[in-house]
């Protein structure tokens, strides 16, 4: 009897301790539940909030992942209107650089996209009607930064061969930036580099890139990508290569300018940046004051677009920064659209 007395109740304390487990497993699950449930979503980019002002009238139509900020704080003691866009490419939302055969503004391209358009900001250097720097959309590349450009060299025209900035997003859409060059024609031939070509106005012309130069090249495998120049940021790092990318004459990185840029963020994110200048108000920005710009807000890589009169950046259908150009809106050849995949 007393065996019988221990045995059961051996055995009560052996379901108790196991339902004891069950419930104690139950309440950590369920908490676990309650914490994700309640978890904030992570914003897309992180800033300042007493320089930079989250634009919420120009944000009634936009998804999650997508945010508009302007900054009027002065920047070096000079007036500044800034106005930054930045997107989470793997929600839904592209980055689609487009190329036109007859020069148009950016509110143009915005008006012409079809599907839902968000922003367009004015691409790439061009001359005419012809575009300077690369254009390249689902893999195919609709134009190729400048294959080569002449400067005096002892007195005679020379040709140089610039390595120049692009930034580009993968199939999987991660981000980065580096110097490339179309060393045949094609994507097949479009190779980047980790240090641009060091070419300089007056010294002797370099060899015309290849897979072998600039050393470390490798093929640029981007499916979406936007040239520019010169670089600003590489590695979190401000590397402004004017010189070597042979653009110091149309960039002019010492004038306070309009600017537009391009980078992205560590989470993966994109910014696009449009500065205003022109004016005795608002002067614009210096190269070096654009890149660091850049890299305040977070950028790990940074390529300048065209600037000057080229910029204007279009949100939710509404002009941004006031154009230079007493005309309004200068007519571009490329642009990038931000758009509903």
């Amino acid at each position: 009897m007393i065996r019988k007395l221990y045995t059961i109740a051996i055995t009560s304390l052996l379901i108790g301790s196991q339902y004891a487990c069950q419930k104690a497993e139950e309440v950590g699950l369920y908490s676990i539940y309650q914490l994700d449930k309640y978890k904030q979503d992570k914003p897309v980019i992180e800033l300042d909030p007493t320089v930079w002002e989250k634009q919420s009238n120009l944000m009634t139509t936009f998804p999650k992942g997508i945010e508009v900020y302007k900054r009027t704080a002065a920047i070096n003691a000079k007036g500044a209107s800034l106005f930054l866009l930045a997107f989470n490419p793997k929600l839904n939302i592209e980055l689609k650089p487009v190329l036109s055969s007859s020069a148009k503004t950016p509110t143009a391209f915005y008006n012409d996209e079809s599907g839902d358009v968000y922003a367009c900001i004015n691409g790439g250097y061009f001359f005419g009607t012809s575009s300077l720097s690369l254009v390249q959309y689902n893999g195919v590349v609709n134009a190729t930064n400048v294959a080569s450009l002449n400067r005096s060299y002892n007195g005679v025209s020379t040709p140089y061969y610039p390595t120049r900035a692009a930034f580009g997003l993968s199939s999987s859409y991660v981000p980065s930036v580096a110097w490339v060059y179309n060393v045949t024609a094609g994507a097949g031939g479009l190779y980047a580099y980790s240090i641009p070509s060091p070419n300089a106005e007056g010294a002797p012309p370099q060899a015309r890139p290849s897979n072998a130069f600039p050393a470390g090249g490798v093929l640029w495998d981007k499916q979406t990508s936007i040239g520019g120049s010169p670089m600003l940021v590489m590695d979190s790092v401000i590397n402004i290569t004017d010189v070597a990318e042979m653009v110091t004459a149309s960039a002019t990185p010492s004038s306070a300018r309009p600017r537009s840029a391009i980078g992205y963020l560590k989470n993966g994110n994109v910014v696009i940046v449009a500065a205003q200048g022109g004016s005795t108000e608002i002067p614009g920005l210096t190269m070096q004051e654009l890149a660091e710009e850049m890299l305040a807000v977070g950028c790990m890589g940074a390529v300048n677009l065209d600037g000057g009169g080229s910029t204007s950046l279009v949100v939710d259908g509404q002009k941004t920064v006031v154009p230079s150009d007493a005309a309004g809106e200068r007519n571009v050849v490329s642009a990038l659209i931000v758009k509903k995949r």
